[in-house]
């Protein structure tokens, strides 16, 4: 690109205005981010830039704001730092406890109806508004806001514009892009009714191993800081201007506050690596940029920095945020955040108010006990007045800026109701622009793309004509798992926005996801990679690209070995090891996660009618693409940086593409050599699948929070954070059975000869009725089975537990255990590594499955 872009940098605490020449392909301006040195608590504190915002203190409006605090009770102050969650909330209870905001989280609709209508969206909104501002019985009658997590569209509501995740945007350099982005995503929020997006997330992901990277615009904070503030004025509308939260605009919230993106080892909610000028150079840029442009609501971070949690870190909430930074609108928490300070709970932690959050995010069933200990605890002076009333402050400021005591209600308003606008054709054109945009082009021998539009083109790969896998995570459901096409009325798959362009052009179009064929065609395009996740369960310990699922190589190898030409469209929320499949491919585009709008890759990889190029390869990678599967963290900057395509690359179509079809694929050996293999963690990982199989021989994978069979039911659970266990209920109809399972058969025999041990945490709720056994699974008539039954009725009522069970355990011989194989062969063809079976009752629920090298060495057999 040849535009200019505004970046911000930062030199001896203040911010510095500077500007950035084109980035063409394999061009990139001096590297600023570096290691990070360790982080300490003896470090000299340094200086943040006190920030400027577009939206500037009114008196008018801080005059009503102390007016409407002297009117209201102590009672009405606690009830505007609750944020419950729609599942637990009634028009009654916000009457009752005065209730200042609602959120839905990801997946999360009225009656939990994932179709939920335009009308159920408003219908629940006026009912929450209606009952916030009746005033019976002495109630000042402040108007609730609802919350919600838009991070690449309006993600819970089906028919939505989904753009593409901010992985994707940030390789298009195009900061002007993300304010239409957050304009159109306003505009669809306002048609349901409510107020408030919980985005953008402003992380600068140093980890490409965290599960949220994708929702990280760059590693490198020149990009993030460019973008942020564009994408706050898109959804606030510009500070200071007649469209600033007008009808057409919502609050913004700038996420989360600070160093998500740095974690150790990419781990989500974990520590974030770095001094204070680390945190401040590389992770403060996206927020100085969106308190620039007026954001008004700041999300605190799950993770901990210098051993304090973010949600109780008064240093950087209080003294750096709003003190130094000058932030004057509120601090909201996330999901229980706060439940992680040590000696909190959910319920119960005036500690994090204290340190300078203004709403808690409570989205559980008791979050009343908050509010009644909140309550408690302000009148006993735990929780100071002063701070109290800084909090509500806030909170009011913020409703009054948006203009919520004078909209009315939801469904009065200019927007709401408005079924045209969700979807619309302006904002599916933006959506497809920025799909456009962001391709990023890593090979094209021969300058095989773009193609000419009148050929026979084969369409193979699972992510073909799959719109739930093209959209990622946060697209009707939270992780984007169990949905299909139908879930995205007026999208378009890859496969479709193909055939419409070369069947228009006389050429013929055929899908087939496993690539085969009655007629050879002129070309293979195959569209593939990762499968949707979203925060947590998305972590992975490697960044090899499905290293025990050869299947999507397979493919592309058995295409070029007939002599077809192969495009390689790579579906991905991250840089990945991908040596082997850019070997077997001849061009190899970076599609990450495009949204709704799928059309926007034909756009650019066909020519267009006359033959010539459409639309260029504009996308330039804002992450570094690993040589290695274990090259992590890998950021431009580093010490000894080598990566495979640097930051900044990307060719265009009149580039020569140098790159041979000789990669080293050695790097598997580094998924071969771990000593923990992860089964389940938070979600199955990789290739891993989990399904219930019940007694009518009905098998259901877990496509869905809840799945049932005709035995059993498994529903997914909080543990320790969201839906990190799964709860499996027995109803004693005949046999059941839960597997984590595979379709391609896996090699342990490495783990087999090391003295590993399959290790899981259950907690048992109801000891079994009938013969338990953990199953160990080769195939129909394939199995090693152990009898679990007494252990787990040992550990009925006494929660949880972990349980080790050494390979050498499993029974090498039986009716059921591969006769006539020695065991060597059986280990060697694994589908099923965890299962547990029965024909009784049984109720547990089971977390993190891993297979241990050494675990089983010296441990008695269950």
């Amino acid at each position: 690109m040849n535009n200019k872009v505004q970046l911000r940098s930062l030199v001896s605490g203040a911010v510095l205005l500077s500007l950035l020449a084109g980035c063409d392909a394999q061009k990139t301006e001096a590297p600023v981010a570096t290691t990070p040195p360790a982080s300490t608590t003896t470090a000299a504190k340094v200086e943040w830039p006190a920030i400027t915002s577009a939206v500037k203190k009114d008196p008018a409006v801080e005059t009503r704001i102390e007016e409407l605090l002297a009117k209201m009770t102590l009672e009405e102050k606690i009830g505007q730092l609750i944020q419950p969650e729609i599942k637990f909330l009634t028009p009654e209870d916000i009457k009752q406890y005065h209730v200042g905001s609602v959120l839905n989280g990801g997946g999360s609709t009225p009656g939990s109806n994932k179709y939920a209508t335009m009308e159920d969206w408003v219908k629940l909104a006026d009912s929450f508004y209606n009952a916030s501002i009746d005033k019976s019985n002495g109630r000042i009658g402040i108007p609730i806001m609802w919350g919600t997590d838009a991070v690449h569209g309006l993600g819970n509501v089906v028919g939505a514009t989904l753009f593409p995740h901010n992985i994707a945007l940030g390789a298009t350099n195009n900061p002007e892009l993300l304010k239409q982005i957050g304009w159109a995503t306003a505009r669809e929020i306002a048609v349901t009714g409510l107020d408030w997006d919980f985005s953008p997330t402003v992380a600068v992901a140093r980890d490409d191993r965290w599960g949220r990277a994708y929702e990280s615009w760059s590693e490198d904070p020149q990009i993030v800081g460019a973008f942020a503030g564009k994408m706050v004025e898109g959804l606030q509308g510009e500070g200071g201007s007649e469209k600033f939260l007008s009808n057409e605009h919502v609050i913004s919230t700038a996420k989360h506050f600070i160093g998500d993106g740095g974690t150790l080892n990419g781990v989500d909610r974990g520590p974030t690596q770095g001094d204070e000028q680390h945190l401040r150079d590389i992770h403060g840029a996206g927020y100085f940029s969106a308190l620039e442009s007026g954001v008004q609501a700041v999300m605190a971070s799950f993770t901990s920095w210098d051993g304090t949690r973010m949600h109780g870190h008064k240093y950087l909430l209080t003294d750096v945020l709003k003190g130094q930074m000058g932030f004057d609108g509120l601090v909201v928490g996330d999901w229980s955040g706060h439940s992680f300070i040590p000696g909190c709970t959910a319920v119960d932690c005036p500690e994090s108010l204290m340190a300078g959050l203004d709403i808690y995010m409570v989205p559980e069933p008791n979050w009343k006990d908050l509010y009644n200990n909140l309550l408690a605890q302000a009148k006993s002076g735990e929780v100071t007045a002063e701070r109290l009333d800084d909090a509500v402050r806030r909170i009011l400021r913020v409703k009054i800026r948006a203009g919520l005591f004078e909209k009315g209600a939801p469904s009065t308003r200019p927007l709401a109701g408005k079924k045209e606008l969700l979807g619309a054709p302006e904002h599916r054109a933006v959506a497809r622009q920025a799909v456009r945009e962001s391709l990023v082009l890593l090979k094209n021998k021969n300058n095989l793309l773009p193609l000419a539009r009148n050929q026979k083109v084969l369409v193979a790969g699972d992510g073909a004509d799959n719109i739930g896998k093209q959209a990622g995570g946060w697209s009707v459901t939270w992780q984007g798992t169990g949905n299909v096409n139908s879930d995205f009325p007026g999208a378009t798959s890859v496969y479709a926005g193909i055939n419409e362009v070369v069947s228009a052009a006389g050429g013929k179009a055929t899908l087939s996801v496993d690539g085969s064929f009655s007629e050879k065609p002129d070309v293979a395009i195959v569209v593939f990679g990762e499968d949707p996740y979203a925060e947590m369960q998305g972590d992975v310990g490697m960044l090899a690209y499905k290293p025990r699922n050869p299947s999507d190589l397979e493919l592309l190898k058995k295409l070029r070995a007939q002599n077809i030409p192969v495009v390689s469209l790579f579906i991905t929320g991250r840089p990945l090891w991908v040596n082997r499949e850019l070997n077997a491919s001849d061009a190899f585009v970076a599609i990450w996660q495009p949204g709704t709008e799928g059309a926007g890759v034909a756009d650019v990889i066909f020519k267009n009618a006359a033959g010539e190029i459409n639309y260029d390869m504009k996308g330039r990678l804002s992450f570094s693409w690993p040589k290695h599967p274990d090259q992590t963290p890998l950021n431009r900057g580093d010490k000894n940086y080598d990566p495979l395509f640097a930051y900044g690359f990307g060719l265009s179509y009149a580039d020569k593409d140098t790159l041979a079809d000789n990669l080293p694929e050695d790097g598997l050996k580094a998924a071969e050599a771990l000593d923990v293999l992860e089964i389940f963690n938070r979600r199955p990982m990789e290739p891993w699948q989990l399904e219930i199989i019940g007694y009518q021989n009905d098998v259901v994978p877990m496509n869905s929070n809840t799945v049932k069979a005709s035995s059993l039911m498994i529903q997914a659970v909080d543990r320790d954070v969201q839906e990190d266990a799964r709860r499996v209920q027995w109803n004693g109809s005949g046999s059941g059975q839960v597997a984590l399972s595979v379709a391609n058969r896996q090699d342990f025999i490495n783990y087999y000869s090391s003295d590993s041990a399959l290790v899981f945490d259950i907690k048992v709720d109801a000891a079994p009725s009938a013969t338990t056994y953990l199953r160990l699974g080769c195939g129909s008539y394939c199995a090693s089975d152990i009898d679990l039954s007494e252990k787990l009725k040992g550990f009925a009522g006494q929660g949880w537990q972990t349980v080790t069970v050494p390979f050498k355990c499993y029974p090498t011989s039986g009716a059921n255990f591969g006769i006539g194989q020695p065991p060597e062969e059986y280990w060697t063809q694994i589908l099923q590594p965890f299962s547990l079976i029965t024909s009784g009752t049984l109720d547990i629920t089971f977390a993190k499955v891993s297979v241990v090298k050494g675990a089983g060495k010296d441990v008695a057999c269950p």
